[in-house]
Protein backbone atom coordinates (compact mmCIF):
# COMPACT_ATOMS: atom_id res chain seq x y z
CA UNK A 1 0.00 0.00 0.00
CA UNK A 2 1.18 3.10 -0.75
CA UNK A 3 2.05 5.67 1.34
CA UNK A 4 0.44 9.18 1.65
CA UNK A 5 2.23 11.54 -1.11
CA UNK A 6 4.29 13.98 1.66
CA UNK A 7 5.83 17.09 -0.79
CA UNK A 8 6.63 20.87 -0.53
CA UNK A 9 3.53 22.62 -1.81
CA UNK A 10 5.53 24.19 -4.69
CA UNK A 11 5.12 20.59 -6.42
CA UNK A 12 1.76 19.01 -7.45
CA UNK A 13 -0.03 17.46 -5.04
CA UNK A 14 -1.42 14.81 -7.27
CA UNK A 15 0.44 12.91 -9.27
CA UNK A 16 2.43 9.78 -7.46
CA UNK A 17 5.85 9.13 -9.13
CA UNK A 18 5.83 6.02 -7.21
CA UNK A 19 2.30 4.49 -9.28
CA UNK A 20 3.98 5.78 -12.46
CA UNK A 21 7.26 3.90 -11.86
CA UNK A 22 5.42 0.90 -11.44
CA UNK A 23 2.99 1.10 -14.52
CA UNK A 24 6.33 1.63 -16.16
CA UNK A 25 7.67 -1.21 -15.17
CA UNK A 26 4.44 -3.07 -16.08
CA UNK A 27 4.51 -2.02 -20.08
CA UNK A 28 8.92 -2.12 -19.66
CA UNK A 29 8.63 -5.93 -21.03
CA UNK A 30 6.26 -4.49 -23.75
CA UNK A 31 7.89 -1.71 -24.82
CA UNK A 32 11.13 -3.56 -24.97
CA UNK A 33 9.59 -6.51 -26.88
CA UNK A 34 8.14 -3.30 -29.59
CA UNK A 35 12.01 -1.62 -30.06
CA UNK A 36 13.01 -3.82 -32.54
CA UNK A 37 10.21 -3.40 -34.56
CA UNK A 38 9.93 0.91 -33.69
CA UNK A 39 13.47 0.72 -35.63
CA UNK A 40 11.28 1.08 -38.90
CA UNK A 41 11.60 4.95 -38.22
CA UNK A 42 9.13 5.99 -35.52
CA UNK A 43 7.35 4.27 -32.56
CA UNK A 44 4.93 1.75 -32.89
CA UNK A 45 0.94 2.98 -32.91
CA UNK A 46 1.57 0.21 -29.89
CA UNK A 47 4.45 1.61 -28.01
CA UNK A 48 2.99 5.22 -28.08
CA UNK A 49 -0.19 3.76 -26.76
CA UNK A 50 1.44 2.32 -23.56
CA UNK A 51 3.13 5.35 -23.08
CA UNK A 52 0.25 7.92 -23.64
CA UNK A 53 -1.37 6.91 -20.44
CA UNK A 54 1.79 7.98 -18.66
CA UNK A 55 1.28 11.58 -20.03
CA UNK A 56 4.69 12.42 -19.38
CA UNK A 57 4.62 15.33 -21.60
CA UNK A 58 2.79 17.04 -18.67
CA UNK A 59 5.11 15.78 -16.36
CA UNK A 60 7.07 19.40 -15.09
CA UNK A 61 3.75 21.21 -16.25
CA UNK A 62 1.84 22.88 -13.56
CA UNK A 63 -1.10 21.24 -11.85
CA UNK A 64 -3.08 24.28 -11.94
CA UNK A 65 -2.72 23.61 -15.72
CA UNK A 66 -3.41 20.21 -15.47
CA UNK A 67 -0.07 19.29 -15.53
CA UNK A 68 1.87 16.64 -12.43
CA UNK A 69 4.38 19.58 -11.57
CA UNK A 70 6.69 16.50 -10.30
CA UNK A 71 10.23 17.39 -8.69
CA UNK A 72 12.91 17.26 -10.95
CA UNK A 73 14.33 14.27 -9.90
CA UNK A 74 11.18 12.34 -10.26
CA UNK A 75 10.68 13.09 -13.34
CA UNK A 76 14.46 12.19 -13.98
CA UNK A 77 13.29 8.64 -12.60
CA UNK A 78 10.22 8.21 -14.46
CA UNK A 79 12.33 8.83 -18.12
CA UNK A 80 15.23 6.87 -16.53
CA UNK A 81 12.88 3.96 -16.46
CA UNK A 82 11.20 4.12 -19.66
CA UNK A 83 14.94 4.96 -21.45
CA UNK A 84 16.04 0.84 -19.33
CA UNK A 85 13.42 -0.57 -21.26
CA UNK A 86 13.70 1.38 -25.05
CA UNK A 87 15.94 3.98 -25.51
CA UNK A 88 13.57 5.06 -28.56
CA UNK A 89 10.50 5.29 -26.00
CA UNK A 90 12.27 7.31 -23.80
CA UNK A 91 14.31 9.40 -26.16
CA UNK A 92 10.71 11.03 -27.78
CA UNK A 93 9.48 10.82 -23.89
CA UNK A 94 11.94 13.60 -23.09
CA UNK A 95 11.40 15.39 -25.87
CA UNK A 96 7.86 15.73 -25.29
CA UNK A 97 8.10 15.84 -21.22
CA UNK A 98 10.95 18.66 -22.15
CA UNK A 99 9.27 21.04 -24.70
CA UNK A 100 5.88 20.94 -22.91
CA UNK A 101 7.80 22.51 -19.65
CA UNK A 102 8.97 24.72 -21.93
CA UNK A 103 6.15 25.48 -23.84
CA UNK A 104 3.82 25.96 -20.48
CA UNK A 105 7.01 28.08 -18.63
CA UNK A 106 7.76 30.69 -21.36
CA UNK A 107 4.22 31.22 -23.42
CA UNK A 108 1.64 34.12 -22.98
CA UNK A 109 -1.00 33.66 -21.14
CA UNK A 110 -3.42 33.73 -23.53
CA UNK A 111 -1.68 31.31 -25.46
CA UNK A 112 -1.44 28.69 -22.20
CA UNK A 113 -4.94 28.98 -21.69
CA UNK A 114 -6.34 27.78 -24.70
CA UNK A 115 -3.32 24.91 -25.27
CA UNK A 116 -3.72 23.83 -21.46
CA UNK A 117 -7.03 23.82 -20.76
CA UNK A 118 -8.32 21.08 -18.36
CA UNK A 119 -8.61 17.99 -20.03
CA UNK A 120 -6.30 18.67 -22.73
CA UNK A 121 -2.89 17.08 -23.54
CA UNK A 122 -0.87 18.52 -25.78
CA UNK A 123 2.80 16.67 -26.58
CA UNK A 124 5.37 19.01 -28.60
CA UNK A 125 8.05 18.13 -30.89
CA UNK A 126 10.77 20.17 -33.15
CA UNK A 127 13.66 21.88 -33.72
CA UNK A 128 14.60 25.44 -31.33
CA UNK A 129 16.87 26.41 -33.69
CA UNK A 130 16.41 28.93 -35.97
CA UNK A 131 15.69 27.62 -39.40
CA UNK A 132 12.80 29.98 -40.44
CA UNK A 133 11.55 33.34 -40.75
CA UNK A 134 8.40 35.22 -39.70
CA UNK A 135 6.90 37.19 -41.84
CA UNK A 136 4.58 39.49 -39.79
CA UNK A 137 1.01 40.11 -40.54
CA UNK A 138 -1.98 41.05 -39.02
CA UNK A 139 -2.66 39.12 -35.65
CA UNK A 140 0.63 37.36 -36.16
CA UNK A 141 3.01 35.56 -38.45
CA UNK A 142 3.77 33.65 -41.42
CA UNK A 143 6.28 30.95 -41.30
CA UNK A 144 8.00 29.35 -43.37
CA UNK A 145 11.34 27.60 -43.04
CA UNK A 146 12.69 23.61 -42.82
CA UNK A 147 14.10 21.87 -39.54
CA UNK A 148 15.35 18.23 -38.75
CA UNK A 149 15.38 16.73 -35.84
CA UNK A 150 11.51 16.36 -34.76
CA UNK A 151 11.95 13.81 -32.17
CA UNK A 152 8.33 11.99 -31.50
CA UNK A 153 7.01 14.54 -34.38
CA UNK A 154 4.43 11.84 -35.85
CA UNK A 155 3.39 11.54 -32.16
CA UNK A 156 2.98 15.00 -31.08
CA UNK A 157 0.08 17.57 -31.58
CA UNK A 158 2.19 20.73 -31.60
CA UNK A 159 5.50 21.83 -32.87
CA UNK A 160 8.18 24.20 -31.70
CA UNK A 161 10.00 25.75 -34.30
CA UNK A 162 12.97 28.28 -33.79
CA UNK A 163 13.05 30.91 -36.40
CA UNK A 164 14.44 34.85 -36.98
CA UNK A 165 12.02 37.36 -37.71
CA UNK A 166 11.73 39.13 -41.17
CA UNK A 167 13.16 42.95 -40.93
CA UNK A 168 10.90 43.43 -44.00
CA UNK A 169 13.95 43.17 -46.38
CA UNK A 170 14.25 39.23 -46.33
CA UNK A 171 16.93 39.21 -43.75
CA UNK A 172 16.61 39.09 -39.65
CA UNK A 173 15.73 41.92 -37.85
CA UNK A 174 18.21 42.75 -35.49
CA UNK A 175 18.71 44.44 -32.27
CA UNK A 176 22.22 44.98 -30.36
CA UNK A 177 23.81 43.84 -33.24
CA UNK A 178 22.19 40.62 -33.01
CA UNK A 179 19.51 38.34 -34.90
CA UNK A 180 16.21 38.50 -32.77
CA UNK A 181 14.98 34.51 -32.08
CA UNK A 182 12.30 32.75 -31.60
CA UNK A 183 10.38 29.48 -31.17
CA UNK A 184 6.94 29.71 -33.22
CA UNK A 185 4.00 27.23 -31.89
CA UNK A 186 1.53 25.36 -34.59
CA UNK A 187 -0.70 22.39 -35.31
CA UNK A 188 1.42 19.19 -36.61
CA UNK A 189 -0.98 18.91 -39.44
CA UNK A 190 0.10 22.73 -40.61
CA UNK A 191 3.70 21.05 -41.40
CA UNK A 192 5.21 18.68 -43.80
CA UNK A 193 6.53 15.68 -42.77
CA UNK A 194 9.44 14.29 -44.60
CA UNK A 195 10.41 10.68 -43.67
CA UNK A 196 14.35 10.60 -43.61
CA UNK A 197 15.24 9.26 -40.30
CA UNK A 198 17.47 6.99 -41.58
CA UNK A 199 20.16 6.67 -38.83
CA UNK A 200 22.35 4.07 -37.39
CA UNK A 201 20.44 4.57 -33.74
CA UNK A 202 17.62 5.96 -31.80
CA UNK A 203 15.75 4.75 -35.19
CA UNK A 204 12.72 4.80 -33.41
CA UNK A 205 12.70 7.95 -32.28
CA UNK A 206 10.97 9.67 -35.62
CA UNK A 207 13.57 12.20 -35.39
CA UNK A 208 12.15 13.32 -38.81
CA UNK A 209 12.88 16.74 -41.10
CA UNK A 210 10.03 18.75 -41.47
CA UNK A 211 9.31 21.79 -43.47
CA UNK A 212 6.17 24.88 -42.87
CA UNK A 213 4.95 26.75 -45.83
CA UNK A 214 3.50 29.56 -45.03
CA UNK A 215 1.77 28.98 -42.07
CA UNK A 216 -0.13 31.34 -40.00
CA UNK A 217 1.09 31.63 -36.00
CA UNK A 218 -1.07 33.80 -33.91
CA UNK A 219 1.07 36.37 -32.34
CA UNK A 220 0.69 34.69 -28.68
CA UNK A 221 2.04 31.65 -29.79
CA UNK A 222 5.93 32.74 -30.12
CA UNK A 223 8.33 33.67 -27.67
CA UNK A 224 11.82 34.94 -27.31
CA UNK A 225 14.30 32.29 -27.33
CA UNK A 226 17.20 34.79 -26.03
CA UNK A 227 17.06 35.98 -22.34
CA UNK A 228 13.92 34.88 -22.43
CA UNK A 229 12.29 34.99 -18.45
CA UNK A 230 9.64 32.11 -17.35
CA UNK A 231 5.81 33.21 -16.77
CA UNK A 232 5.25 30.65 -14.53
CA UNK A 233 6.97 28.43 -12.04
CA UNK A 234 10.03 30.52 -11.89
CA UNK A 235 12.28 29.30 -9.39
CA UNK A 236 12.34 26.62 -11.66
CA UNK A 237 12.24 27.69 -14.75
CA UNK A 238 14.97 30.19 -14.05
CA UNK A 239 17.52 27.26 -15.62
CA UNK A 240 15.78 28.47 -18.97
CA UNK A 241 15.24 26.58 -22.19
CA UNK A 242 18.60 24.55 -22.22
CA UNK A 243 18.65 23.40 -18.94
CA UNK A 244 15.14 21.97 -18.98
CA UNK A 245 16.81 20.28 -22.21
CA UNK A 246 19.60 18.69 -20.03
CA UNK A 247 17.20 17.53 -17.49
CA UNK A 248 15.78 14.81 -20.43
CA UNK A 249 19.33 14.40 -22.05
CA UNK A 250 20.52 13.58 -18.16
CA UNK A 251 17.66 10.87 -17.79
CA UNK A 252 17.87 9.56 -21.24
CA UNK A 253 21.81 8.58 -20.34
CA UNK A 254 21.16 7.04 -16.91
CA UNK A 255 19.14 4.48 -18.03
CA UNK A 256 20.58 3.62 -21.19
CA UNK A 257 23.90 2.87 -19.40
CA UNK A 258 22.37 1.26 -16.34
CA UNK A 259 20.59 -1.43 -19.24
CA UNK A 260 23.42 -2.04 -20.87
CA UNK A 261 25.49 -2.70 -17.92
CA UNK A 262 22.91 -5.19 -16.63
CA UNK A 263 22.85 -6.78 -20.04
CA UNK A 264 26.03 -7.44 -19.65
CA UNK A 265 26.49 -8.11 -16.49
CA UNK A 266 23.19 -10.93 -17.17
CA UNK A 267 25.32 -12.60 -20.65
CA UNK A 268 28.47 -12.96 -18.03
CA UNK A 269 26.81 -15.10 -15.56
CA UNK A 270 25.24 -17.76 -18.32
CA UNK A 271 27.32 -20.82 -18.39
CA UNK A 272 27.55 -21.89 -21.77
CA UNK A 273 30.04 -20.92 -24.96
CA UNK A 274 32.08 -17.32 -24.96
CA UNK A 275 30.06 -16.38 -22.03
CA UNK A 276 30.71 -18.96 -20.25
CA UNK A 277 34.43 -17.95 -20.29
CA UNK A 278 33.67 -14.32 -20.20
CA UNK A 279 31.94 -15.26 -16.57
CA UNK A 280 35.40 -16.78 -15.53
CA UNK A 281 37.78 -13.81 -16.45
CA UNK A 282 39.23 -11.55 -13.76
CA UNK A 283 40.09 -8.98 -16.24
CA UNK A 284 36.30 -8.91 -17.57
CA UNK A 285 34.64 -8.44 -13.94
CA UNK A 286 37.46 -5.38 -12.94
CA UNK A 287 36.25 -3.85 -16.21
CA UNK A 288 32.54 -4.23 -15.12
CA UNK A 289 33.25 -2.92 -11.32
CA UNK A 290 34.96 -0.04 -12.85
CA UNK A 291 32.47 0.61 -15.17
CA UNK A 292 29.55 0.00 -12.34
CA UNK A 293 31.37 2.71 -10.57
CA UNK A 294 31.50 5.10 -13.12
CA UNK A 295 28.00 4.86 -13.84
CA UNK A 296 26.93 5.16 -10.38
CA UNK A 297 29.03 8.03 -9.47
CA UNK A 298 27.87 10.00 -12.46
CA UNK A 299 24.09 9.21 -11.82
CA UNK A 300 24.88 10.25 -7.70
CA UNK A 301 26.16 13.64 -9.30
CA UNK A 302 23.16 14.30 -11.36
CA UNK A 303 20.74 13.80 -8.64
CA UNK A 304 23.20 15.56 -6.29
CA UNK A 305 22.72 18.75 -8.70
CA UNK A 306 19.12 18.84 -9.04
CA UNK A 307 18.65 17.63 -5.56
CA UNK A 308 20.10 21.08 -4.88
CA UNK A 309 18.17 22.94 -7.15
CA UNK A 310 15.17 21.34 -5.96
CA UNK A 311 15.89 22.36 -2.49
CA UNK A 312 16.68 26.16 -3.78
CA UNK A 313 13.48 26.06 -5.40
CA UNK A 314 11.44 25.03 -2.15
CA UNK A 315 13.41 28.17 -0.36
CA UNK A 316 12.06 30.45 -2.86
CA UNK A 317 15.79 30.96 -4.52
CA UNK A 318 16.14 31.12 -8.48
CA UNK A 319 19.14 28.61 -9.77
CA UNK A 320 21.97 30.75 -11.35
CA UNK A 321 25.10 30.39 -13.58
CA UNK A 322 26.92 28.09 -11.40
CA UNK A 323 24.00 26.14 -11.00
CA UNK A 324 23.23 26.00 -14.72
CA UNK A 325 27.02 25.20 -15.02
CA UNK A 326 26.64 22.08 -12.59
CA UNK A 327 24.09 20.88 -14.64
CA UNK A 328 25.97 21.08 -17.79
CA UNK A 329 28.95 19.03 -16.33
CA UNK A 330 27.11 16.38 -14.89
CA UNK A 331 24.70 15.85 -17.75
CA UNK A 332 28.11 15.47 -19.50
CA UNK A 333 29.14 12.73 -16.70
CA UNK A 334 26.51 10.47 -17.39
CA UNK A 335 27.39 10.56 -21.24
CA UNK A 336 31.02 10.05 -20.33
CA UNK A 337 30.20 7.67 -17.87
CA UNK A 338 27.57 6.07 -20.41
CA UNK A 339 29.62 5.86 -23.52
CA UNK A 340 32.91 4.23 -21.53
CA UNK A 341 30.59 1.78 -20.26
CA UNK A 342 28.48 0.84 -23.67
CA UNK A 343 31.87 0.59 -25.33
CA UNK A 344 33.25 -1.99 -22.82
CA UNK A 345 30.10 -3.96 -22.99
CA UNK A 346 30.07 -4.32 -26.38
CA UNK A 347 33.90 -5.26 -27.12
CA UNK A 348 32.91 -8.13 -23.99
CA UNK A 349 30.19 -9.73 -25.68
CA UNK A 350 32.17 -10.63 -28.67
CA UNK A 351 30.42 -11.26 -31.76
CA UNK A 352 26.99 -11.81 -29.78
CA UNK A 353 26.93 -7.56 -29.49
CA UNK A 354 26.96 -8.19 -33.81
CA UNK A 355 24.43 -9.43 -33.51
CA UNK A 356 20.28 -8.31 -33.42
CA UNK A 357 19.64 -7.83 -29.67
CA UNK A 358 19.76 -5.73 -26.85
CA UNK A 359 23.22 -4.93 -26.32
CA UNK A 360 23.40 -4.26 -30.30
CA UNK A 361 20.45 -1.38 -29.26
CA UNK A 362 21.85 0.28 -26.65
CA UNK A 363 25.17 0.39 -28.13
CA UNK A 364 23.90 2.15 -31.19
CA UNK A 365 21.11 4.05 -29.48
CA UNK A 366 24.36 5.79 -27.12
CA UNK A 367 26.84 6.52 -30.13
CA UNK A 368 24.11 8.56 -31.14
CA UNK A 369 23.30 10.11 -28.09
CA UNK A 370 26.87 11.06 -27.18
CA UNK A 371 27.07 12.92 -30.72
CA UNK A 372 23.83 15.65 -29.75
CA UNK A 373 24.68 19.12 -29.39
CA UNK A 374 23.98 18.99 -25.65
CA UNK A 375 27.45 18.02 -24.71
CA UNK A 376 29.60 19.37 -27.19
CA UNK A 377 33.00 20.00 -25.34
CA UNK A 378 32.75 23.72 -25.68
CA UNK A 379 30.23 23.62 -23.22
CA UNK A 380 31.59 21.57 -20.84
CA UNK A 381 34.68 23.94 -21.52
CA UNK A 382 32.62 26.76 -20.25
CA UNK A 383 31.28 25.29 -17.72
CA UNK A 384 34.90 24.08 -16.42
CA UNK A 385 35.73 27.98 -16.63
CA UNK A 386 32.59 29.25 -14.55
CA UNK A 387 33.30 26.63 -12.10
CA UNK A 388 36.91 27.32 -12.02
CA UNK A 389 36.44 30.88 -11.34
CA UNK A 390 37.79 32.28 -14.55
CA UNK A 391 34.50 33.69 -15.65
CA UNK A 392 33.12 35.57 -13.04
CA UNK A 393 31.18 37.52 -14.73
CA UNK A 394 29.38 35.66 -17.42
CA UNK A 395 25.72 34.23 -17.87
CA UNK A 396 24.13 31.20 -19.65
CA UNK A 397 22.91 32.38 -23.25
CA UNK A 398 21.41 29.27 -24.81
CA UNK A 399 24.43 27.05 -24.79
CA UNK A 400 27.58 29.59 -24.44
CA UNK A 401 28.52 31.89 -21.50
CA UNK A 402 28.32 35.38 -22.04
CA UNK A 403 29.78 38.49 -20.64
CA UNK A 404 27.17 40.32 -18.04
CA UNK A 405 25.98 43.25 -19.77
Amino acid sequence: MNMPLSRHPYWGQTADHRALLKQIAEIGPQLDANAEGDARGELSPESFALLEPLRLGSALVSEAMGGMQLPPTQVIELLEAVTYHSGSAGWVSMVHAGIGAMSAAFLPDAAVERLYNKGTDHRFSGLGAPMGMLKKVEGGYRLSGKWGFGSGFSHATYTHSGCFIDDGTGKPLMEDGAPVVMCAHAPIPEHTQIGNWDVMGLKGTGSIDYTAEDVFIPEDLVYRVIAIEAQRQKELNGIGLIGIASLGHTSWAMGASRRMLDEIAGFARTKSGRAGLLGESEKFWFDYGRAEASVRAARAFAMEVWGDIEAMVERGETAGTREVSLIHLAKSEVHEAGESACNFAYRAAGSAGLRRGVIQRVFRDMMVAVNHITIAPHIVANAGREVGGLWTDRTWQLYDLVPNK
